[in-house]
């Protein structure tokens, strides 16, 4: 049976996020009974699902009943290029019997929605609108001919000491310097020399205001150079307006001491007229560090989305003429859109593609257009997020819970929603008319619905944080990353049925308590997700605050590093602080 047979959009996709959850509440854990330990590994080599047999017999020995299972792979069964199957499918098959022959349940990560998904289709991608952006025809191709950019790149121009021309920079002659004797190009650098006390703030920057038209999509990179400058992750790039959304979300490997070396940075101005930039670094505790050779320009097609929710168009720069995809100017694409090294890999910067204008078109050399159109962004260093209001996503998802509950027969199954960074501005999102607090919960329920309807009556769990009023879906009057409107997804919970069990990592000593308190008044079962590589005694307080609580039905042993070292201890202390 095809897809399209199986999965009507639609009218189904209404019924299905309607289904009750009477078949999850059935299968609901009872209290005081998970004690599972989270494993994410590579399973498409045998070695990896030796070295997991191997730690979850050391997990049931010491008292473990449940595995939260997930592979990337989970959403990427039909993917080619990291898959191959049936190899996968046995090697999955063994280690759910290695589950069962332990007697631990296994309980499997779905509905993903993120880079792994869309390594099945890249286009899929959220994306961010360029408005209008001009172009000119330029040696038979379209070619970016936005002029904005900051002043004095190089910072060759000044008129006073250490204040490159057209930048503010903190403390002048005290922790930021003009260097006639170091630079990347040009004569001179910035300096920045960081350590405790120069300066109230401890801040080392420079910055400049830049006038922007709203959603045009820019790249910026600097040169940078190091000695002995620590602590190296407080070196940023930041762009956007105080008080307002942050435009760009990375982090940078800069060493504590190294070379010069170019960083790139890529930015959507959104609904902006002005932006700061600003480059340095924001509390350094030592050392030097060298800024020069800035380099600004449009972002053109670098991570172009090609779907019917992002459209794309050419027209003449008096909106009269419309120009042809195909006759006017060639397909418009982006290879390595999603696709740098491997599918659903993104990167933030590289060579532009080149949109060609092939003979026979009515666009001649030299000829200005405008062009709108979207393009993909990345937060953090890997998070892209599907549309969640591009129907493309749900027979993929189907797709997968079909493959997941043929291969691994799991008892239960976990939604995948958590942190998610971006929604809101692409076209689909606007054609659709919710909000994404509105796409939200309703992703949430037809993903149950289709959980439900795939494999009924096994339980449900969820992560806490994407709809906990204590972390993503607070209320504090601010914007969350690059999603469209301040506080996106508060009041997200109210797409939970009281039948899911929360997986709850808040953590922070601050809010947990009421974070637990939440999600127990309204019914939920919590399992406490603990460790974190670091270590079981932090389980103590909060084991501690739990208590009295309805629902508190186990803890799970949660590494993002496969670090196994507390395994056993993290049991004891669960079992210490129960007393």
């Amino acid at each position: 049976m095809t897809i399209t047979a199986r999965f009507s959009l639609g009218l189904l996709l209404a019924a299905l996020a309607a289904l009750p959850l009477d078949a999850a509440t059935s299968a609901a854990p009872k209290a005081d009974e998970m004690r599972w330990v989270y494993l994410s590994h590579n399973f498409m080599f045998a070695k990896n699902v030796d070295t997991s047999i191997e730690m979850l017999t050391r997990a049931a020995k010491a008292g473990y009943n449940g595995v939260a299972l997930t592979d990337c792979k989970f959403a990427r069964w039909f993917e080619t290029v990291t898959v191959r199957r049936p190899e996968y499918d046995q090697n999955l098959k063994r280690l759910r019997q290695a589950c069962r022959d332990l007697k631990m349940g296994c309980y499997v990560f779905a509905g993903d929605q993120g880079t792994d998904l869309l390594a099945n289709d890249p286009n899929l991608a959220e994306g961010m609108p360029v408005v209008d952006a001009p172009f000119v025809v330029r040696g038979g191709a379209l070619v970016p001919a936005d002029s904005t950019a900051p002043t004095n790149l190089s910072f060759e121009e000044s008129t006073r000491a250490h204040e490159p021309t057209g930048w503010n920079v903190d403390d002048p002659g005290t922790v930021c310097f003009l260097d006639d004797a170091v630079a990347s190009a040009g004569k001179r650098s910035v300096r920045i020399e960081a350590g405790p006390g120069k300066n109230a703030h401890g801040n080392g920057r420079i910055f400049q205001v830049l006038k922007v038209e709203p959603f045009r999509y820019y790249h910026l990179s600097a040169m940078v150079k190091t000695d002995g400058f620590g602590h190296t992750n407080t070196f940023t790039f930041w762009v956007g307006k105080p008080g307002q959304q942050t435009l760009n979300h990375q982090s940078w490997d800069i060493q504590e001491t190294q070379d010069w070396k170019r960083f790139d940075v890529v930015f959507n101005t959104l609904d902006n007229t002005e932006v700061n930039v600003f480059i340095g670094s924001w509390g350094g505790q030592k050392g030097k560090l060298w800024i020069d050779d800035l380099r600004f320009e449009p972002g053109g097609f670098v991570n172009l989305l090609r779907r019917d929710g992002c459209p794309f168009s050419v027209v003449s720069t008096d909106g009269k003429t419309t120009y042809k995809e195909g006759a006017d100017f060639a397909d418009a694409k982006d290879p390595k859109m999603g696709n740098t090294q491997w599918p659903g890999l993104y990167a933030y910067w590289y060579e532009q593609p080149v949109v060609k204008v092939p003979s026979g078109s009515r666009l001649k050399e030299g000829d200005r257009v405008k062009i709108g159109y979207s393009h993909a962004m990345i937060c953090l260093g890997y998070g892209v997020s599907a549309c969640m209001n591009e129907p493309k996503i749900w027979p993929l998802i189907e797709r997968n819970l079909a493959e997941m509950h043929q291969v691994l027969e799991p008892d239960g199954y976990i939604l995948c929603h958590d942190e998610i960074r971006q929604g809101g501005w692409d076209h689909s999102c606007a054609a659709s008319g919710r909000t994404p607090l509105q796409s939200l919960r309703d992703n949430v329920k037809t993903c149950v619905a289709l959980i439900t309807k795939e494999d009924p009556g096994k339980p449900i769990f969820a992560w806490n944080d994407m709809f906990d009023p204590y972390h993503n879906a607070s209320k504090h009057d601010a914007y969350d990353y690059l999603v469209k409107g301040k506080d996106p997804f508060h009041g997200s919970w109210e797409a939970l049925d009281p039948a899911i069990t929360i997986l709850n990592w808040h953590g922070h000593p601050e809010k947990r308590a009421e974070s637990l308190k939440f999600f127990a008044d309204r019914g939920h079962q919590q399992i406490l997700c603990g460790f974190y590589d670091s270590t079981s005694d932090n389980m103590i307080p909060w084991m501690q605050e739990a208590k009295g609580l309805k629902g508190i039905v186990g803890a799970m042993y949660t590494t993002w590093g496969q670090d196994y070292r507390e395994l056993e201890k993290f049991q004891q202390v669960v079992d210490a602080a129960k007393k």
